[in-house]
């Protein structure tokens, strides 16, 4: 017998055994959702291209299109979602609690910003249902808070601004400044870290938001800024009145996966929040956009398109979902790309490149398991 054929037949055996074949139980977090009819996602209190509201009150970003998508996946609808703020630290409580809030607009949609605190608490208090906020994946956080990430949605690394002065080129050029830190984050001890390590002076000025931190620097109280490169990259193209007059220094002092996050122990939310976000990015690979989806649906013959456009194989049953659950999230938020460029890359103010948020075919980081 081929090793094909031995491996179909141990992968079936395994499959009936474990009840794969049937359409899944709902967990208690879905089961949770759909009595509310809403998904409760902790944002940020307001950072541009990621979380942030307009005049009318209208929240967009790139993790503002993730808790849109889930909403989509699950309840048919990615206007239905509750945002609540966190801050570094409450973000990841309020999900370990298993307390979720209730809707009360009439058109169930409230975006809550979160804050660098209380966003670790907000996930584990159960405050929220996904914690969708530029947090960074560590093995302390994955390992210890009873939390688990779903993946990474925006790499980034940890960079510092300063106002321009000729020959100010390099991070150990800083030696003896004041610099601006946000505290509950990574920021704060892979600065420490760096300074120490390599035996540099510097004096840390400490805030609670990042908000404080962000206008204390642009006041002149502290001589530089440390944060995630696209935190000073939303910065430097939206809140500096004279952003030719600063620069943010290319050396990187540390590596940050930023990824949603759900409570451990919820299996199949867990994987519904998972396959939302590779959803996105099979959706990018396999050239489906929203503008584009709806004419695939009627004429593609493609397996691998009438899979993920609900025309094909019902992969939807394996969590407890319908057929188009895929569909929706791009027909309603569009694939990662899409969400990528209008948020944070060439189609919005900020204008970052994609670089390590390419998909794998051209050189990135960003690649969906197959959707089969």
């Amino acid at each position: 017998m081929r090793a094909g054929s031995r491996f179909a037949i141990l992968a079936a055996g395994i499959a009936a055994a474990c009840g794969f074949a049937a359409p899944a139980d709902a967990g208690k977090v879905l089961d949770s959702i759909k009595q509310k009819g809403v998904v409760t996602c902790g944002v940020h209190t307001g950072r541009a291209g990621f979380a942030l509201a307009d005049s009318n009150g209208n929240w967009s970003g790139l993790d503002v299109d993730y808790c849109r998508a889930l909403a989509a996946a699950v309840l048919g609808d990615a206007k239905k979602v509750k945002y609540v703020p966190t801050s570094g630290q409450t973000r990841i409580t309020a999900l370990q609690s298993g307390e979720r809030a209730t809707v009360v607009d009439a058109k169930k949609v409230k975006y809550v910003p979160t804050s660098g605190q209380t966003r670790i608490t907000a996930l584990q208090s159960g405050e929220i249902d996904v914690l969708s906020r530029n947090t960074t994946w560590t093995y302390t956080r994955d390992t210890s808070l009873g939390l688990v990430w779903v993946g990474v949605n925006f790499y980034d690394g940890q960079a510092f601004i300063t106002k321009k002065k000729p020959g100010l080129a390099k991070i150990t050029q800083l030696a003896g400044a004041t610099i601006c830190v946000d505290s509950g984050s990574t920021t704060e001890k892979n600065l420490a870290e760096y300074f120490t390590g390599h035996k540099l002076q510097y004096k840390g000025v400490v805030f609670d938001q990042i908000e404080a931190s962000q206008q204390a620097f642009m006041s002149g109280r502290c001589q530089v800024y440390t944060g995630d490169n696209s935190n000073l990259a939303v910065l430097k193209a939206t809140q500096l009145k004279n952003p030719d007059d600063y620069v943010i220094l290319p050396e990187q002092i540390s590596k940050e996966p930023l990824g949603p996050a759900v409570h451990r122990g919820d299996d199949d939310w867990f994987a519904i929040a998972k396959w939302t976000l590779n959803a996105m990015i099979e959706a990018e690979e396999l050239g489906i956009s929203s503008q584009n989806i709806d004419s695939l649906k009627a004429s593609s013959t493609d397996p691998a398109i009438k899979r993920f456009v609900g025309t094909g194989d019902d992969l939807g049953k394996f969590m407890g979902l319908d057929k188009e659950w895929s569909y929706r999230i791009v027909k309603q938020v569009g694939n990662y790309g899409e969400s990528f460029d209008r948020n944070v890359g060439a189609n919005s103010k900020v204008k970052l490149p994609r670089g390590q948020m390419n998909l794998w075919t051209k050189g990135g980081l960003m690649i969906s398991p197959p959707l089969r």
